[in-house]
Order: C-alpha cells, then structure tokens, then sequence
C-alpha cells in the first residue's frame, strides 16, 4: 500500500512533503484513539527485541536516526510507530536557518538522498522544552553540534552549551563533528581536535551526578588509520560507543545519471549507496577495538536482512532514515518481525 503512496508523495518536494506528513501523523495521533490506531497498523507486536545497553532497556534495536526530527516535535508520535529509541537533532545552541533550499533530493534510482540542509534547528533550548513535555517513555539521544558561523577554535564551548541544555531531558548524547553540510565541521575529526572536544565533554560529564552516555558520530570516508586514531580517542576518554556512519560525499557507482547528481550539488548521500561502506566501517572498529566498542549502526538499513547484516558485523543497535522514507511507517514492524524470525 505504501508502494503506491509514495509514487504521489513523491512527486512533491522532499522537504515540503516531510513536513506535511509529519503534521498529518501529529494530527492523527492527536485525535481519540489515534494513537491506538497508529500502533495497531505499524508498531511491531510482541517481544523478545529488548537490549539492555548504559544501563537503558530499549524495547527493540531499531531507532531512528538525527536528521528526521531535529526539533524534538514528534517524538510521541515516532514512538507510537514502533521506534526503539530516536535521535533528535543535530541542534546547535543558537537557532540557524540552515542552507539555502533546495537542500533535499531523491535518488529513487538508488534508494538514496543527498542532502545539505546545514543543520537547521531551533537551537537546543527549544528542543529541551518540547523533551520536557513528552509524554512518550521512548528513549532519547541528543545529537549535538556547532553553530554555522562558530570557528572550530571554538567549537567545543558550542557543544558544551548544547550539552548542558538537553542534559537533563535526553538519555543519551551523539558527537556530531562529521556533517559534510557544515564548513569545515569534518575537520574536527582529526585526532588532536577531537581529544580535546570529547575529552572537554567527558569532563562536565563526570560532575554529573548521573553522567549521560556520550557517543561519537563518525562518517563512513575515513581512512584505516583515521578508523584507528578515533578508536584510540573513544578509549583513551572512555566515551560509551560509536555511531557508524554519517552520510558519504562520494558519488561512486550511482544509478541516477551523473548531470543530475552533478545537479544537486554538494551535500551528503545516505541510503542504499552507503550500505556496504558502512558496514566495513562498522567490522573494522568492532574487530580493531577487540569487539570493546558499543557501535549503532546507521547506513543502508531498510530490511531486516540490512539490520541484521550490520548486526552481525559488531553493531548493538540499527538506526534508519533514507529506509524509512522509502519503506514507510512499516519500517519499524517489518524489520523487528524479520529480526524475530530467526
């Protein structure tokens, strides 16, 4: 049914299209016994999925990625879908428009997206307050990153802004220094800049009374040994895991014809084309760091057979974003029975 769906929903603008459908899902959810109902059609039945992991019980191993709810307004709604955990953000501590639209394009030649968007939020306050009126118990991650117009000399006191506002309303953190839609942002990747952000973290992290897990969101085009110096850093400042991987600036072995990718200009590719990069990245770190590092996998998943792939190579948890815009709302209960099943 949501094969045919999205052939109309398709032929409107990406962006646009988010944005109305997300108000129609709040909206239906809104309504007497619409909750029940999205749950009814979507949501995955039965249990035996549970992961235990930092001291949090997700009620199964598929979330959704940063990206898809930025400001944190629909988490109830994700949640009645079926969602383990989701992923809010990337925010940075000042609202900012992002790039210049348009910032979003399909690729339906590949199961892909390129985006741009340049981290437009409403800055980390505005999500903190819509967390704090959630009724959902679904767990939540706080993608945090930096303000466009911020230099990466001072980049950490941005992260540690966007820190201490979602601190109390998110269960976990994601590090995100590896957007390619930011100036310069993958350039804190390198290893002296990252120790000393994820070091800076770490400390107002342990003067919590209950520190908060804080992840690494990593892309999928780093070399072995860039692979090696962040498994040393994740180590050497005792971060919990590894997110693998952001989206992909390579355009190798796309379907779509070259003048109209040439078309959509720069911006980050995710789907299907990034499926298999990212589960060699996910297997290097998982066997590199001796199977020590918790990694969640995000990159390519839109079947219970992706899911299971990247669990297989050392993941603990599965993240989808392109899949679940080309799957749909079932994204979550497909994967789950599949993942049951054997």
């Amino acid at each position: 049914m949501y094969h045919l769906i999205k052939k109309l929903l398709f032929c409107f603008p990406p962006e646009n299209i988010h944005h109305a459908v997300m108000r129609g899902l709040k909206l239906l959810h809104g309504l007497p016994l619409g909750k029940k109902l999205i749950r009814a059609c979507w949501a995955p039945k039965g249990k035996g999925l549970e992961r235990e992991l930092w001291g949090l019980r997700f009620r199964n191993p598929v979330g959704l990625a940063a990206g898809f709810d930025k400001d944190a307004k629909y988490t109830d709604e994700l949640a009645a879908l079926g969602f383990g955990f989701v992923e809010i953000g990337t925010v940075t501590p000042l609202p900012q428009p992002g790039n210049e639209q348009p910032r979003l394009f399909r690729l339906p030649a590949d199961k892909a997206l390129i985006n741009r968007m340049g981290f437009n939020n409403e800055g980390a306050k505005a999500a903190a307050k819509r967390l704090q009126k959630r009724r959902s118990g679904i767990i939540i991650g706080g993608n945090i990153g930096k303000n466009k117009q911020t230099p990466n000399e001072e980049a950490v006191s941005d992260y540690e802004k966007c820190f201490h506002a979602l601190f109390d309303v998110v269960d976990y953190f994601v590090v995100n220094v590896s957007s390619p839609n930011t100036p310069n942002l993958r350039a804190l990747q390198e290893k002296e800049p990252l120790k000393q952000l994820l070091h800076h973290l770490q400390l107002l992290n342990t003067q919590k009374s209950r520190p908060k897990p804080i992840l690494l969101k990593i892309a999928p085009d780093l070399s072995h040994e860039q692979l090696d110096d962040i498994i040393e850093i994740v180590q050497e400042t005792g971060l919990a895991g590894i997110v693998a991987t952001n989206t992909t600036i390579s355009r190798e072995g796309l379907q779509t014809p070259a003048e109209e990718v040439t078309a959509m200009s720069a911006g980050g590719l995710s789907g299907l084309p990034v499926k298999d990069k990212a589960t060699a990245v996910i297997r290097y770190i998982y066997e590199r760091s001796g199977k020590k590092i918790p990694i969640i996998a995000a990159g390519g998943i839109f079947t219970a057979d992706d899911a299971r792939e990247k669990l297989a190579a050392g993941a603990v948890l599965v993240q989808v974003y392109t899949g679940f815009i080309y799957e749909g709302p079932a994204i979550v209960k497909n994967i789950c029975t599949g993942l049951a099943d054997k």
